[in-house]
């Protein structure tokens, strides 16, 4: 057949400007593959009777061309969070400061004194970058850091009763995100749970009669993705660190996500710092790194200098340790809490919590005309509506934002929210929102880039 017989070869194809592109971005393999499907496929629409292209050439360059871009396309993308969820764990969590971004790209792209004393000369520790920082903004007389809080909840725990007993309050076992369990957690760092009180009422004669040989250690859970309200009672901290000491047995208290600032000054409600932790008396306090302090991913664990050297000649530390760069992006983070005046500004997470109704309100007023008019070839309706964002990733569970955003009403049946969804979500630059009575809901509460929000939205509403 002659239009079978017009077509280019492959070496062909190869030799031309768009071919030598190809082979320029994605290598020759991969181009030499793309090509010789693109044409197979050609081939085999021609024989079902198709109409060959004016000029096939071209047609298989481009279709080579979209399928190696659409393969060089890393699924890790980013998106715009308009969830309003603003540590959205599904989303990467906390932005870093830039900062930190600075710090961490440095660190990747030069070689850094990690693990080397620039004095002596001789080999340092790499923890000793953040030692002083955390010892300074905690109030504790030692410091370490592993990959997650998990992870510092499975290593203080393996270190401190590996073989014992850990009391803990049945209301405290808790399950974080994943169906990742606190009693899973205990059982893997080979300590034997033993769980005192009820769910809603745990007394301090709970533990004390759980008392006896086997006792390890006392562990508390700050229940930080959930609230028990109503009939309730637990021990506070400083009284369990007393009955700790009375019973001879260090104090674990897990604060999950952690504070280093009193959150109550950017209108949120208060919840104990890592300061007051360790003045409350615990042996070990861990927390999270990339919750609400604002960073990347980590578990901290600050306290009393034997418990925290006995925790790094754990084994189990260098399987969970750090590299240089997310200890030089928390370093640069830490620094950022010397000076907690400024922090809204250099901190992106506390910026968006501490944002203020009335000025995200005003921003959804500017943008919502854009919005409509990218949108109105789908016949998208666009308003201005009030809603509430919150958190995440476990921290201030019943804690909302009051919030503004764009509530974006598709016509159709019940599904048009969810393809309209589905649809922005398949732009270069996602949009993550939420569906909510009814109708697409953008949450303006973490936005920061407004142009690329309607770069997205004008994306979506091409036909």
């Amino acid at each position: 057949m002659q239009a079978l017989r017009a077509l280019p070869s492959v070496d062909a194809l190869l030799g031309t400007d768009g071919g030598r592109g190809l082979t320029e971005r994605h290598g020759r393999a991969a181009a030499t593959d793309a090509l010789r499907g693109a044409l197979a496929s050609l081939r085999a629409a021609i024989r079902h009777g198709e109409i060959p292209p004016a000029d096939p050439e071209a047609a298989v360059l481009a279709a080579a061309g979209a399928q190696l871009d659409a393969a060089a396309l890393s699924p890790l993308r980013p998106v715009l969070n308009l969830t309003g969820t603003i540590l959205h764990t599904n989303l990467g969590r906390a932005l870093l400061a830039e900062a930190a971004i600075e710090a961490a790209t440095l660190a990747m792209r030069e070689a850094v004194a990690l693990e080397y004393d620039l004095a002596s000369g001789a080999r340092g520790e790499r923890d000793d970058h953040l030692l002083r920082l955390l010892v300074e903004l905690t109030g504790a007389e030692d410091a370490t850091v592993v990959n997650n809080n998990a992870a510092a909840v499975l290593l203080a725990l393996n270190t401190l009763g590996a073989g014992r007993e850990a009391i803990v309050s049945r209301g405290e076992l808790i399950e974080i995100g994943g169906a990742f369990r606190m009693p899973d957690i205990m059982a893997r760092a080979g300590v034997i749970l033993r769980e005192v009180g009820t769910t809603n009422r745990t007394h301090e004669r709970d533990y004390r009669a759980a008392f006896g040989p086997q006792t390890g250690l006392i562990l508390k859970v700050h229940t930080s993705n959930y609230r028990i309200e109503g009939f309730t009672a637990e021990v506070a901290a400083p009284r369990l660190a007393a009955l700790a000491r009375e019973a001879g047995v260090p104090l674990l208290n897990d604060l999950g996500s952690g504070s280093l600032v009193d959150l109550a000054r950017f209108g949120l409600r208060r919840e104990p710092t890592v300061a007051e932790a360790v003045a409350e008396g615990a042996d070990v306090v861990t927390f999270s790194g990339d919750k609400l302090l604002g960073g990347p991913q980590a578990g901290f664990l600050v306290g009393r200098r034997e418990a925290i050297a006995a925790i790094n000649r754990n084994p189990m530390k260098r399987a969970l340790r750090l590299d240089k760069i997310r200890i030089a992006a928390l370093e640069a983070t830490l620094r950022l809490f010397r000076d907690p005046d400024r922090l809204t500004e250099r901190l992106p997470t506390l910026r968006s919590l501490a944002r203020l109704q009335p000025e995200i309100a005003a921003q959804a007023d500017r943008l919502a005309p854009r919005a409509a008019a990218a949108l109105a070839r789908l016949g998208v309706t666009v308003t201005v509506c009030a809603c509430e964002s919150q958190v995440g990733s476990g921290a201030l569970p019943t804690d909302t934002l009051p919030s503004a955003g764009l509530r974006l009403d598709a016509p159709g049946d019940g599904t048009a929210p969810e393809r309209l969804a589905t649809r922005l979500r398949g732009v270069s630059r996602p949009i993550i929102g939420r569906i909510a009575e009814g109708a697409l809901i953008l949450d303006l509460r973490a936005l920061t880039d407004e142009d690329a929000l309607i770069a997205s939205l004008v994306e979506a509403g091409r036909p």
